[in-house]
């Protein structure tokens, strides 16, 4: 198999796969930053540990270099808020999304599923991707609405107490 064919094959593979879906957010310098990632993973309970992988881009940047963020999960309700942190010059932050301040700084979607506050651990360069492998400091649980899947380039809703069989 070539190169770009297998490049193409696995871009199809994970099409494929449908993930969870959070936002990432972190405070810059010029302010919230934030970005939607559909490769969080529990990484390690003790210690909480998660990670992530994000592509070169001006807000993981922002993320990368700020010394905590906080992983928002999503749930069912988040389809929209996803779509618009995934895409360049849609709406971020604004008041009506449901976004505050944490304590501590980072900005924290108030209705997210789970909200994990963490520190990068390790960051690991991989091709133009970096993969961020952090420690969970705190974890704020919100409500339970369902869930938001992210499936060959579309979110996908479950509400709460619907089951595939």
């Amino acid at each position: 198999m070539s190169h770009t064919e297998i490049t193409d094959r696995f871009r199809t593979a994970f099409r494929r796969h449908p993930t969870g879906v959070a936002i990432i957010s972190a405070m810059a310098p010029d302010g919230p930053v934030g970005l939607t990632a559909s490769s969080v993973a529990s990484v390690s309970v003790a210690p909480p540990a998660l990670s992530f992988s994000v592509l070169d881009t001006r807000s993981a940047r922002a993320i990368l270099e700020a010394p905590s963020f906080v992983v928002n999960l999503l749930g069912a309700g988040h389809a929209r808020l996803a779509d618009d942190f995934a895409r360049t010059g849609r709406p971020r932050f604004t008041p009506d999304q449901g976004w505050d301040v944490s304590p501590t700084g980072e900005p924290i979607l108030a209705g997210a599923v789970a909200s994990l506050r963490g520190t990068p651990l390790h960051l690991v360069p991989v091709g133009e991707s970096t993969v961020v492998v952090a420690v969970v400091l705190e974890v704020l649980l919100g409500p339970c609405d369902g869930r938001l899947v992210y499936q060959d380039r579309e979110f996908i809703t479950y509400p709460e107490g619907i089951r595939d069989t």
